[in-house]
């Protein structure tokens, strides 16, 4: 490269993966949930969350690049940027295989020269051979078919659409997100909101309620339970299901657990 890249980063997946790519020592910027690997990260200065960024501050930082994705970060906040970065880098992976072209994208950005190429290569190859090989895995095991509510918050209650990066990790396993929607490229079609009484909601047979963005634990399994008493109730690691980029190899090594516990209440 011509001159050293300064890169902040607004997807907290994609922090992780630009230092399992070698690039930690030229982020200058991340989000207050750009929080793995921690003893790299807790060094690189926060610029705000994901959706509450200080423009400000990323134009002092003198940011070179910019990482954003179509789901975590607003229009509006990307047009300001590109106001004033030189790269402003999208991103939306919509399917676990989409993966390998995350990566690539990354390495087409910052290995401009040969030197670079090489270094970021190999941790690259790696990482898409580690991917890769999940996905074979995940075709050969047993799997059983089940109907699935995937809660991502509570007050008001949220889920995922069946065009969401969350659903189609869950189809590789024959675990079929409701409801029975598509919400579009972009917006919050694809999040949508539940009031509770929908008739689909009898027939689902496993309710996973994620860790992320909304924190559930031990203390809701029983209120949803009685919400919906004929569903197995669980909770699951969001950032397995729904991070990708270099997390994404342990993603599918987890939905491969999540599939041996394929028997419903």
């Amino acid at each position: 490269m011509t001159s050293a890249p300064r890169i902040v980063c607004l997807v907290p997946s994609i922090t992780e993966l630009l230092v399992d790519l070698g690039l930690a020592e030229f982020l200058v910027g991340r989000t207050g949930f750009c929080i793995h690997p921690a003893e790299i990260v807790k060094n690189v200065p926060k610029v705000g969350g994901t959706k509450d960024v200080n423009l400000a501050k990323i134009k002092k930082l003198g940011a070179t690049h910019v990482i954003v994705n179509m789901d975590e970060n607003a229009l509006p906040v990307v047009n300001a940027l590109r106001e004033f970065v030189p790269s402003v880098i999208v991103t939306h992976p919509q399917t676990p295989r989409d993966n390998i072209a995350l990566i690539d994208q990354l390495l087409a950005e910052f290995a401009m020269n040969s030197e670079a190429l090489c270094a970021m290569n190999v941790p690259a190859n790696e990482l898409k051979q580690q991917i890769n090989s999940g996905l074979g895995k995940l075709k050969s095991i047993a799997k059983h078919q089940e109907r699935v509510l995937y809660l991502i918050w509570r007050d008001p209650w949220m889920t995922v659409a069946r065009d969401t990066y969350i659903s189609r990790m869950l189809d590789l396993i024959d675990w079929q997100t409701w409801p029975e929607v598509e919400g579009g490229e972009t917006g919050a079609a694809r999040y949508p909101k539940l009031n509770g009484d929908e008739p689909w909601l009898a027939d689902v047979q496993r309710v996973l309620l994620s860790s992320e963005p909304y924190r559930f634990d031990a203390s809701h399994l029983q209120e949803v339970k009685a919400w919906m008493p004929q569903a197995k109730v669980q909770l699951v690691d969001g950032e397995m299901l729904s991070w990708y980029g270099s997390r994404s190899r342990r993603g599918l090594a987890y939905l491969a657990e999540l599939a041996s516990d394929s028997s419903p209440a």
